[in-house]
Parts: C-alpha cells; sequence; structure tokens
C-alpha cells in the first residue's frame, strides 16, 4: 500500500503543536506514512525576516510556539495550495472563521480520496443556521472529516506534559491511521465513532471558560467556579442532544477528553478565561484584549456564544440555556457581569 502523505492547514499555537507531534510519528512509522509534512504557515515577518524562512531554518516557529523545537521533516509553506498538493491526509489547525475561504481557494487542487481531520474548536455561521466545521470541510471538499479534541494547552503539549485527547471517526481504518498519527507516550489518544458529540463539546467549552473567566475576574472563589463548569457541561449535553437528536449522542463521550476534562482545563487555563478575566478586571474591549493578549491568536468563546445565541433565540429556547445565554449578552450587549448570576439563579 502507497504511503500516506501528511499535509497540516495551519501554524499558530495549537497547530506548531500538532505539528511537532505529528512530523514525529510520521517518521517513527515509515511503514505507514511518507516522512515529510508540509505545514501552511500564513506568511508574516518577525524581526525582519519571513517566519516561514525562519521555521525552516530554526525549525522553530519563534511567534506562536517559542522555545519549542518542531521535527526537521516539518516543511513550512506559505502557500496553501501547494502545501496540501497530493496530500492524503489534510490536518486542519486555524481559527474557525477562515475555514471556508480556506476551503474555496484549495477545493480545486485536494487530490482526490484525501480525507481531512480537524483540531478546530468552534462552529460555523451560516446563512439561517450553524454547521460543525467537520460538515463545512466535508461538504465543501466532497470527502470525509474527522475531529480530534481533548483537553489540550499547546504549550503544555508542546512540552511533553502527558495529557489526552479523542478522536472522533466514524470509519475503523482511519481511525487506526490517526491513532498511529498521532498516539504517543505523552499525548494519548483514544478514538470513538461519535464525532458529533466530540466536536460539539470542543466549541462550546469555550463559552463557559468566558464565564469562569468572568467568576475569576471578581474575585469568586472555587464554589462558584465549579457551579459555573457543572452547568455549563449540563448545557453541553442539551446543546448536544438538540442539534445532533438524542439518539446520536452517547453520554460516554462527555467523560472522555473532548467532554468534562477539555471543559475543566479550559476553565483554569485557556485563553478565553484569561481574557474574560481581564475583560472584568480592566474594562477594556474584547477585541482590544484579544490584540493586546493574544500575539496575533483568535479569541473563540465570545464568538461561538453569538453563533449558538442565534440559533436558540430563531428555536425559541435561548432561556432554557441561561449560561450560554449571559456570555452572550455580557459580550455583545454590554450587560453588567451580574447578568450572569442572574440568569443562573432563576
Amino acid at each position: 500500500m502507497a504511503l500516506r502523505k501528511v499535509a497540516i492547514i495551519g501554524s499558530g499555537n495549537w497547530g506548531s503543536a500538532i505539528a511537532k507531534i505529528v512530523g514525529s510519528n510520521t517518521a517513527r512509522h515509515a511503514e505507514t506514512f511518507e516522512k515529510q509534512v508540509r505545514m501552511w504557515v500564513f506568511e508574516e515577518e518577525v524581526n525582519g525576516q519571513k517566519l516561514s524562512e525562519i521555521i525552516n531554518t530554526t525549525h522553530e516557529n519563534v511567534k506562536y510556539l517559542p522555545g519549542i523545537k518542531l521535527p526537521d521533516n516539518i516543511l513550512a509553506v506559505p502557500d496553501v495550495t501547494e502545501s496540501i498538493l497530493d496530500a492524503d491526509i489534510l490536518i486542519w489547525v486555524l481559527p474557525h472563521q477562515f475555514v471556508a475561504r480556506i476551503c474555496s481557494q484549495i477545493k480545486s487542487s485536494v487530490k482526490a480520496g484525501a480525507v481531512s481531520l480537524s483540531c478546530i474548536k468552534g462552529l460555523q455561521e451560516t446563512p439561517g443556521k450553524i454547521a460543525l466545521i467537520s460538515s463545512l470541510i466535508s461538504d465543501e471538499l466532497g470527502s470525509e472529516c474527522a475531529v480530534l479534541m481533548g483537553a489540550n494547552i499547546a504549550n503544555e503539549v508542546a512540552k511533553e506534559e502527558f495529557s489526552e485527547a479523542t478522536i472522533g471517526c466514524q470509519d475503523a481504518e482511519m481511525s487506526r491511521v490517526y491513532y498511529q498519527l498521532f498516539d504517543t507516550h505523552y499525548f494519548k489518544i483514544t478514538t470513538v465513532k461519535d464525532s458529533g458529540t466530540v466536536e460539539i463539546c470542543g466549541a462550546l467549552k469555550n463559552i463557559v471558560a468566558v464565564a469562569a473567566g468572568f467568576i475569576d475576574g471578581k474575585g469568586m472563589g472555587g464554589n462558584t467556579k465549579a457551579a459555573v463548569i457543572r452547568i455549563g457541561l449540563k448545557e453541553m449535553r442539551q446543546f448536544c442532544e438538540m442539534f445532533l437528536g438524542d439518539d446520536r449522542v452517547n453520554m460516554e463521550t462527555f467523560f472522555e477528553s473532548c467532554g468534562v476534562a477539555d471543559l475543566i482545563t479550559t476553565c483554569y487555563g485557556g485563553r478565553n478565561r484569561k481574557v474574560a478575566e481581564a475583560f472584568v478586571k480592566t474594562g477594556k474591549p474584547l477585541d482590544v484584549l484579544e490584540a493586546e493578549m493574544l500575539g496575533g491568536q483568535k479569541l473563540q468563546g465570545p464568538l461561538t456564544s453569538k453563533e449558538v445565541y442565534q440559533v436558540l433565540t430563531r428555536r425559541g429556547i435561548v432561556d432554557s440555556y441561561p449560561l450560554f445565554r449571559s456570555v452572550y449578552e455580557i459580550c455583545y450587549e454590554n450587560k453588567p457581569l451580574d447578568t450572569l448570576f442572574t440568569n443562573l439563579g432563576q
């Protein structure tokens, strides 16, 4: 059987951490994969040098993952179409608001039979509804798209601190391939068929993390944050059942890394929590804090809350999701922070 060629679309903080794992595993599993992995880099200058050239000469993404060496078989490519030529597996790791545009750019160049795996935590707003990112990729490219989600702070994964992730894939053969591609001694993979729940959990936990950041900004303690996490998990489950249908949601999936574990780590250590805390303490707008604090990375929680709020409003069920509703109203309608506690206490 021909070796599978892998390409990575995205090279930010998480994309670079994924590249370290994937590059090591394509070299380790030479019976399955081509060794070289092309990684699309959105070209920008860092200290007068092109970022792609810095990565290819120093094997380090000095802007988004400084201090971590990438395998020398990772090739940074600034042209997204060139990066995916002849690839059998496309790994998507970029902010979810850019996926539709990238799909339209590359769809005519994607290899026949190529499949995708999305590491993107978010939902895609389309006219009148929202869609899973995996569904958008699958529909645009005409191929299957699996998902990888979990309790994964990129810097910690890159430092090889032990963590887990969940791959949602309905194809048994590709599940085995993805396991080889991502599993390491420090990044342990579990595969499940319930890909929809895996992906929705990865998106919605960012909304809950914003609420957790509000709690931290107010200086409240563990009781309040625990309540927010529990209510958030309940609303995540409700949304999965509403969006996918009760019969397509496996409750066991919520106990994998993509579920409760990812929710906990994001509510204590993620960028959404951090910026939400600063929002309360400084009073600065979220877009200003995003620019000041994230070094070019994107804030996903508020945008996802907006997309989810619109769906819930259209269906007339927004009052059944007091936490999701509160995050939207505080972020986009300038409601006071106490809106969160008013809504949760009703």
